[in-house]
C-alpha cells in the first residue's frame, strides 16, 4: 500500500478486528505519520521522531492483533516481547537490546526471502546443472538395473560402458526433471552455511561452526564444506537453496535489513503495567523501574550493537500495551511517560462484542471450523441463536474466572465441536447444523459444574 491513508489502515483492520475504534484511529495515524515522513526535506525529516502508543485494556480484546496486522499491512518487521521477562534474576541472559537483535533478524528474514524469490529461477537452473554431474559420476553404483538398461538402449551402449564412460548428460538431465530418480541417493558437498539452513540455524544468518565454540556472525563465518549423502530430491532443495546464497550479496541484504528495521519496524511491548514496582537500591537493578529506565534509551533513540551491526532506534515505532487494573499509567516513571504520548483506551468484549468476532471477521473462529470441516466432506451451519449461545457461554466464563476476552470463544467452539471433529472423517456428505440446543447439551454440564469448568473452559 504505497499511497497510505489513515482510513485506509482502519478499513483494513475491521476485515480482521471488531470494534475498538479508538485504538484503530491512533495506530493508522501513527503509521501514516511516519509514511509521511519520508516525503519531508531530509533536515526536517531527522527531527520527526515516531509517535508512540500505549494501549490500556484488558487481556483479549485485540492489542496484539492491531498492532500485528498494521505491521503485516505495511509488510514491515515486527517483533513482540513482554516487558516482564527482563525483570526474571539474572534477566536470564537477556537484556533490553534483545529486542533490536530480534528485530533486525525479523527484518533480515523478510529481505532474504524476498531476495531469494528474485534469483530463483537462475539459481534452480545451476543447482540442476552441478546435481546432474553429481549423478553422471556416481550413476553407476547406485542406480537400479532398469534405469541403466534404459540408459544403454537409449544409446550409451551397454551397462558396462555406462560404468566407463558414465551416463548422457543430456538423458540424466530428462530423467531428473520428469523425477524419474528422485529417490535415488546421491552424494553432493555442501558448505557449513548451506548445511546451517538445513539445520535450522538460518533466523540470523549464523551459523553452529562443530570448529568454534558455539554461534558465529555472518560476517565471521569460516569456509567449511561437508558431504552428505541424501536422496536427489532432497539434494535439488540444498543445492538450489546454496547456488541462491552465492548469487546473493549478503551485505547488500544486511545493509538493507538493518534500514528496513530502523525507518520501518514495529515493536510491541506487553505487559508493560507489571513493570510498575519499587526500584532496587542494591545490585543490578531488575526490578520493574530498573527494566523501564533500561527501555527508555530504546524509545528515546540511541544505537543498539547487533550480530548484523549497528542499528539506530530513533524512527523505531513502539507499541505498549497493559491492562493497568491494579496499577495507573500515571505511575510508570515520567521519562517512560513522555516517550509514550499517544494513549488509547480499549473497551471490555460484551456479548454482542463477541457474536460479532465469531462472524465477521475474514478468519472468524465459525468460517475456520466451516473449512476445516469441508476439507472432510461435511458441511457445517452456525445459526443464529447457536452463535449467541457461544458468545453467552463465552462471557459467562470471563466473568466467572479469569476475563481473557475474546479468546475464551476458542476454549467454548473446541468444546462444542469436539465430538464432530473427532468423527468427522466418517461423516463424509453430512450437514451438521449448530444451533442454541447443539450448543447446550456439549457445554452446559461443564459450566454447571464450576470446579470442572475452570480446568476445562
Amino acid at each position: 500500500m504505497t499511497e497510505l491513508t489513515p482510513a485506509m489502515v482502519v478499513r483494513e483492520l475491521d476485515k480482521y478486528i471488531v470494534g475498538q475504534k479508538e485504538a484503530k484511529k491512533a495506530i493508522a495515524i501513527a503509521l501514516c505519520t511516519r509514511e509521511r515522513r519520508k516525503k519531508v526535506p531530509e533536515e526536517m525529516r531527522r527531527e520527526i521522531v515516531p509517535r508512540n502508543i500505549l494501549m490500556i485494556g484488558p487481556t483479549g480484546v485485540g492489542k496484539t492483533e492491531i498492532a500485528r496486522r498494521v505491521a503485516g499491512l505495511l509488510d514491515a518487521p515486527f517483533v513482540k516481547v513482554e516487558a516482564t521477562r527482563f525483570t526474571e534474576v539474572g534477566y536470564v541472559g537477556r537484556d533490553v537490546d534483545s529486542i533490536i537483535g530480534e528485530l533486525v533478524e525479523a527484518s533480515f528474514m523478510r529481505v532474504y526471502e524476498r531476495r531469494l524469490k528474485e534469483v530463483e529461477a537462475r539459481a534452480e537452473k545451476l543447482a540442476n546443472e552441478k546435481l546432474v554431474s553429481y549423478v553422471c559420476q556416481q550413476l553407476a553404483p547406485v542406480t537400479p538395473r532398469c534405469i541403466r538398461s534404459r540408459i544403454a538402449a537409449a544409446g550409451s551402449g551397454t551397462a558396462e560402458g555406462v560404468r566407463r564412460r558414465g551416463p548422457d548428460r543430456r538423458l540424466v538431465s530428462k530423467l531428473l526433471q520428469t523425477s524419474k530418480l528422485d529417490d535415488q541417493m546421491v552424494e553432493i558437498e555442501v558448505s557449513d552455511e548451506a548445511y546451517a539452513y538445513e539445520a535450522g540455524f538460518a533466523a540470523d544468518y549464523g551459523y553452529y561452526d562443530d570448529y568454534a565454540d558455539g554461534y558465529m556472525d555472518y560476517r565471521e563465518r569460516r569456509s567449511h564444506r561437508r558431504k552428505r549423502k541424501v536422496s536427489i530430491k532432497e539434494a535439488r532443495r540444498i543445492l538450489k537453496r546454496a547456488e541462491a546464497n552465492k548469487l546473493l550479496d549478503m551485505n547488500l541484504v544486511v545493509d538493507e535489513a538493518i534500514r528496513h528495521a530502523e525507518e520501518s519496524g514495529v515493536v510491541f511491548i506487553d505487559e508493560l503495567d507489571k513493570l510498575v514496582g519499587p526500584k532496587v537500591e542494591v545490585g543490578r537493578d531488575i526490578s520493574g523501574e530498573g527494566v523501564q529506565r533500561d527501555l527508555l534509551p530504546l524509545l528515546e533513540g540511541t544505537t543498539v550493537m547487533t550480530r548484523f551491526g549497528p542499528v539506530k532506534t530513533d524512527h523505531i515505532l513502539y507499541v505498549a500495551a497493559g491492562a493497568f487494573h491494579q496499577s495507573k499509567p500515571s505511575e510508570l516513571i515520567a521519562e517512560l511517560q513522555g516517550r509514550l504520548p499517544i494513549r488509547v483506551e480499549l473497551s471490555r468484549l460484551a456479548q454482542e462484542d463477541m457474536e460479532r468476532i465469531l462472524t465477521e471477521p475474514a478468519n472468524a473462529l465459525t468460517k475456520q471450523y466451516q473449512a476445516l470441516m469441508s476439507a472432510e466432506g461435511v458441511e457445517l451451519e452456525f445459526t443464529a441463536d447457536g452463535i449467541r449461545e457461544i458468545a453467552r457461554y463465552a462471557v459467562l466464563m470471563n466473568e466467572r474466572t479469569e476475563n481473557i476476552g475474546a479468546r475464551r470463544l476458542s476454549t467454548v467452539m473446541e468444546k462444542v465441536l469436539e465430538d464432530l471433529s473427532f468423527t468427522a472423517s466418517e461423516r463424509k456428505g453430512e450437514k451438521v447444523v449448530v444451533d442454541a440446543v447443539y450448543v447446550h447439551d456439549r457445554v452446559a454440564r461443564l459450566v454447571r459444574d464450576e470446579d470442572l469448568s475452570r480446568y476445562i473452559l
